[in-house]
């Protein structure tokens, strides 16, 4: 029996090794044989012919990715033909979605241009014409179907995580450690569409403390947070209501409760930067180390938020905001922020930023300004 057995192993081991062999087999002979999706054809009106792939279009052009040009913007007058294999969807000129979106009035299905009108055939569906010149905008399948998208609080967050740390052993010890999160969610998530909420949270601190023998030790701790919720009315316009945490040790400021709300303006808004205006009214509740100090504050709140994008995917962001208080005109604050995110690898960037802190009312013997230099790496979640 012993004997039969020793038999019987090598062979059960033998048929799974050539069962796992005829597996790996059968799965890289479907992925070789899934075959490549059909290529999208441009003919401009001198008769030169672009095979590829269309990637988009507005009212003026489309974006073609040809095989051997690369990505090339053409306008609608040079175009003679236009036949695609993939799914678009065709959104006339001002067409809005609006708050709840449903898509059922847009055409969607593979295009066929000639005499510059857009033919759209659905799947099932008799065929829609659109004229070239009543067309806003031609998205793909899955960017459409992102615009009509409600996300869920926990989804299509975007943002990144900052960290950083200096220590020094010598005579003296010094510890400093830094970090921020910051959080961004657009509703829709595609830049073609118009917005019809956005939603930011921060985060940020900084940590330090030197200690010396014999010598009282000397600690620094400083952080902010911060949300707000925008909704808007007009592609420009929109709607705020925000909330902030401030502590800073620095300026004896125990903790500075701040809630507001107002109206933004988009004042610039480009492929690669945007500026927002705001102005509203807030009520700040202070409290320091000084109780006599303590207050509560109704006032207003002016800010400005400007964003650029650089070559290379390097990004600038910065903001300033100012609060001036009605029942306290001396009770006046402010903070601006700037930082600068460099690419190093993947997702990883190198980040420099500055926070400078005014407090116009602190305890006696406390600075009214607080500046912070900081440098770290940052993990963008998107």
């Amino acid at each position: 029996m012993i004997g039969t057995m020793q038999h019987i192993v090598p062979i059960c081991r033998f048929y799974s090794a050539l069962l796992a062999v005829s597996s790996l087999v059968v799965v890289a002979s479907a992925v070789a044989q899934t075959p490549k999706p059909d290529p999208d054809v441009l003919i401009l009106v001198d008769g030169e012919k672009l095979i590829g792939h269309l990637e988009s279009a507005n009212n003026t052009s489309i974006k073609f990715k040809s095989d051997l040009a690369g990505e090339v913007t053409v306008d609608w007058s040079k175009i003679q033909e236009l036949h695609t294999a993939d799914q678009f969807a065709v959104l006339r000129k001002n067409q809005i979605l609006g708050k709840h979106p449903t898509g059922a009035s847009v055409p969607q299905g593979t295009l066929a241009v000639t005499s510059q009108n857009i033919q759209v055939t659905p799947a099932n569906q008799p065929p829609a014409t659109v004229p070239v010149s009543d067309t806003g905008n031609v998205v793909t399948q899955a960017s459409f179907e992102d615009a009509l998208k409600n996300p869920g609080f926990f989804q299509d967050w975007k943002g990144g995580i900052t960290a950083g740390v200096s220590l020094v052993e010598a005579t003296q010890k010094s510890e400093t450690f830094t970090g921020a999160i910051n959080l961004l969610r657009n509703v829709p998530t595609v830049d073609w569409e118009n917005p019809r909420n956005r939603t930011t949270a921060d985060f940020s601190e900084s940590y330090g403390q030197v200690t010396q023998t014999g010598v009282p030790t000397v600690k620094t701790s400083i952080y902010h947070a911060d949300a707000e919720r925008d909704e808007f009315f007009s592609p420009r316009l929109y709607g705020f209501g925000e909330l902030a945490y401030d502590h800073n040790f620095s300026q004896g400021l125990d903790l500075q409760q701040q809630y507001g709300g107002g109206i933004g303006v988009v004042t610039v808004k480009q492929a690669n930067e945007e500026l927002d205006l705001k102005g509203g009214v807030t009520y700040i509740e202070q409290s320091f180390e000084v109780a006599a100090h303590n207050q509560n504050l109704v006032g207003s709140t002016f800010a400005e938020i400007f964003s650029r994008r650089f070559a290379k995917s390097i990004v600038f962001n910065e903001g300033i905001t100012v609060t001036p208080a009605w029942n306290n005109t001396k009770a006046y604050s402010a903070i601006g922020n700037a930082s600068l995110a460099i690419p190093v690898y993947k997702r990883l960037n190198f980040t420099l930023g500055v926070i400078d802190t005014f407090l116009n009312d602190p305890p006696p013997a406390f600075k009214k300004n607080s500046f912070q230099l900081t440098t770290g790496l940052t993990y963008a979640l998107k």
